[in-house]
């Protein structure tokens, strides 16, 4: 097998996150948007160290449980990947995915701590998966994006087309969203397509995109008097639309709705407010809006990035209700995507502390790292003497802190700071730690501080499995034993899912303890194997950037921001003589080499 040999081949299985292993009659070959029992032709694109990886072609047998997916987007929009599947085939998948990847990490932990591992084996506490309260239409919050669905084509807005990174699919009619999503995304697209604004930035009578488009980059005032605003290009760093965010609370109805943008032109956006409002005014929405904001973004990033917001209707936030309890979400403080799913999730979490852990005990210090907006902090607060919540977003301490006082919790206190720097700042010990960290997990500096406190009970949710999977030898060789565990379908049809481990300290005595030192470094958990990840070389972190952002990063920068940073290079990296002009980094691309060292685990 070399690479761009065309092969046929069945898929055996899909592990996570929808990496199909395809049997070929030259060997295996890992392949991306297949189900399991698909006869597939693929075209092999890598081979390196024994392992292929390839590019679907074609199926060319169906899997015998395949259907025809409910959404005319599937299979051109990136988002979902199982819509094919009935509902509990695609629960089945995930849960073999996840034991899988914990049936590796329990393996490696019993071997770094020389106990059988029959011990902690995953059949003895793995409790399966629980489904979504909604399989469809569960989504809170989206982010859309403005673009063409091809070069040079009308102006489009919705989600990225698979496989790609400039073409934009219009995802009207989301199965995975409400219909407030789409009517809101349908009027949005409508109104940037049909109305033109006078170059004093006011709206004027609407014409077709087509036929108003014009030349606006290199246009002068001189050569016309109105223009359409154009999206955002990733290339040319150049147009005004970049992204619509909306967010909607399924318990209370409330819609949360922020137009993203540059600063290249400075329109009146009234006649868009009027445009969304008068939904609302005539009844065509299901929910309400709590607010309509517009945020400024000029950074290069290709993300979500909040560079000053202005409210133009309404209020900042939204009202959302989970397990009794009433939480303000700001627009970029974390919040679980599935309202609905989210109360199984934390029910689940309190509930494993609750029942056995912390029950019958005097209530002690919970510390909630990684608590966004304080939802799982508050929601164990009864059964605590005190809860910490640990948040990096200063937007989401402050709802936090709102949210606490709203719900009348006087024991919860809430800190912004990375997890890492903020512990040495807390003089009050924990007795229980609850981990929600990010998708790439705890931080490497970090985990051996968390494990230094030797609490007796640890709650660990995770939204990336394979995360989850890298951490758990670490927990296992420092004397803690998974004791419950279970996933939640947080994001039907999608390659998601949310996991929750409960561990338990285990009494061991002097006589038998055992100095190992866990050297997570280099340890990257797939599929149950480890592999190591690429090495930070200058070349890969500008690699990881380009295809990340969109964006080159050149080495000298790379070094600079090294060096703010507190990364020593080696003896033998010409530092230079300091006699030269020294170049400054930009912020963009600064804040995207801090986020490859993070991808690199170099901080």
């Amino acid at each position: 097998m070399k690479k761009g040999d065309i092969l046929e081949g069945i898929v055996t299985r899909v592990d996570y996150p929808g990496k199909g292993v395809v049997e070929t009659s030259e060997g295996i070959c890992i392949v991306k948007n297949v189900l399991p029992g698909q006869r597939v032709s693929l075209r092999v694109s890598k081979k390196r160290r024994g392992k292929a990886e390839g590019m679907l072609l074609e199926v060319i047998e169906k899997a015998p449980l395949e259907r025809t997916a409910p959404c005319p987007h599937f299979g051109r929009c990136g988002g979902c990947i199982y819509l094919h599947l009935p509902f509990e085939k695609e629960l089945e998948l995930k849960k073999s995915q996840v034991e899988r990847l914990l049936q590796g990490a329990v393996a490696e932990g019993a071997k770094l701590s020389g106990i059988p591992v029959e011990e902690i084996d995953v059949s003895g506490w793995f409790e399966g998966i629980l489904p979504s309260p909604q399989e469809y239409e569960y989504r809170n919050k989206m982010e859309y994006t403005f673009g063409d669905e091809y070069k040079d084509g009308p102006l489009a807005l919705g989600m990225h087309k698979r496989g790609g990174f400039y073409d934009i699919v219009t995802v009207d009619g989301c199965r995975i969203t409400d219909p407030d999503f789409s009517l809101i995304l349908r009027t949005t697209l409508q109104y940037f397509s049909d109305t033109v604004f006078a170059l004093s930035g006011q709206p004027q009578a609407s014409a077709s995109y087509d036929e108003k488009q014009g030349d606006v980059e290199n246009a002068k005032e001189g050569d016309f008097s109105f223009y359409h605003l154009p999206f955002y290009h990733r290339l040319r760093h150049t147009g005004y639309l970049r992204h619509l965010l909306v967010r909607k609370a399924a318990f209370t109805g409330e819609i949360l709705v922020d137009l993203v943008t540059t600063t290249q032109y400075q329109p009146d956006l009234s006649g868009f407010v009027d445009a969304l409002v008068s939904l609302q005014d005539n009844g065509l929405l299901k929910g309400r809006y709590a607010g309509i904001l517009h945020t400024n973004n000029d950074s290069l990033a290709d993300a979500v990035l909040d560079q000053g917001t202005e409210i133009l209707y309404g209020t900042d936030y939204f009202t959302e209700e989970l397990l009794g309890l009433k939480f303000n979400v700001t627009p970029f403080s974390f919040f679980q995507t599935n309202s609905h799913g989210a109360e199984v999730l934390y029910d689940t979490a309190r509930k494993y502390l609750t029942e056995g852990c912390m029950e019958g005990k005097d209530k002690g210090v919970v510390y909630d790292l990684y608590s966004g907006t304080g939802t799982i902090a508050q929601l164990m607060a009864p059964a605590a003497r005190k809860v910490i919540g640990v948040e990096i977003v200063e937007e989401a301490v402050e709802a936090a802190k709102v949210n606490a006082a709203r719900n009348g919790l006087t024991n919860c206190s809430f800190l912004a700071g990375d997890v890492l720097k903020v512990l040495d700042t807390i003089e009050e010990k924990p007795d229980t730690i609850i981990l929600d960290p990010p998708r790439d997990g705890i931080h490497p500096k970090a985990l051996p501080r968390i494990l230094s406190y030797g609490v007796e009970n640890i709650l660990y949710i995770s939204c990336k499995p394979s995360s989850l999977a890298r951490d758990l030898p670490a927990f296992i060789a420092a004397g803690y034993r998974p004791v419950r565990g279970v996933c939640v379908d947080q994001f039907p049809w999608t390659s998601s899912v949310e996991t929750c481990v409960l561990l338990v300290k285990e009494s061991i005595s002097d006589d038998d303890m055992v100095s190992i030192k866990v050297d997570l470094e280099g340890i990257s958990l797939d599929q149950g194997k480890y592999d190591p990840p690429e090495k930070p070389t200058y070349g890969n972190i500008r690699k990881w950037v380009k295809e990340k952002y969109g964006f080159s990063v050149s080495t000298l920068y790379i070094a600079q921001v090294k060096g703010k940073a507190g990364i020593k290079e080696r003896q033998n990296y010409n530092i230079g003589t300091g006699k030269g002009k020294e170049l400054s980094c930009p912020p963009e691309k600064e804040a995207a080499i801090m986020e490859a060292f993070r991808h690199f685990r170099l901080i």
